[in-house]
């Protein structure tokens, strides 16, 4: 899964089904369940001091926020293929490897994706990351700045960019 400028996030048929299924989810069986815990907290007594009524509040606030984000992100989604970069520079779904500083020796290969991608396979940079909208647009060979936590600049050359093939 990756984004684009234009807030469309393309997806796999794979990451689209997992996505739609989790939706499912929490709007079916989960809400059924939230609301039996809520139900059974409420029927032992004071409210105020009623600890398993306050923490199935706090769940059924994350669980309908993650239903939030879910709906937003499946209505702009496109499902296939990322597009390419034509040109050669980077862009969003693809591997890029990097060299700090000019070192050749200390470099990092990541996926230039959405977080909602990210697995435990390949390292992933959101395209709004400070290293991903660093390196995003860059040609292989070229160096590209991006802002450190501290607000200084840091410098990485671009080694490496092919479309990520899952």
């Amino acid at each position: 899964m990756t984004q684009t400028s234009e807030n469309v996030t393309w997806l796999t048929q794979e990451a689209y089904n997992k996505l739609k299924d989790e939706l499912e989810y929490l709007t079916g069986p989960a809400r059924t369940e939230i609301a039996a815990k809520i139900a059974a907290a409420r029927e032992e007594g004071d409210l105020r001091e009623n600890g398993g009524y306050h923490a199935a509040k706090e769940e059924q606030g994350k669980q309908e926020l993650r239903v939030r984000q879910l709906t937003q992100l499946l209505e702009n989604a496109k499902v296939g293929e990322a597009p390419t970069s034509a040109d050669g520079a980077v862009a969003p779904g693809m591997v890029v490897t990097i060299a700090f500083d000019g070192d050749e020796d200390d470099t990092l290969t990541f996926l230039l994706a959405s977080r909602e991608y990210a697995s435990a396979e390949i390292e992933t940079y959101s395209p709004q990351s400070p290293l991903g909208a660093g390196v995003l647009g860059h040609k292989v060979g070229e160096d590209a700045q991006y802002e450190l936590p501290n607000g200084k600049k840091a410098s990485v050359k671009i080694l490496k960019a092919e479309p990520y093939q899952g």
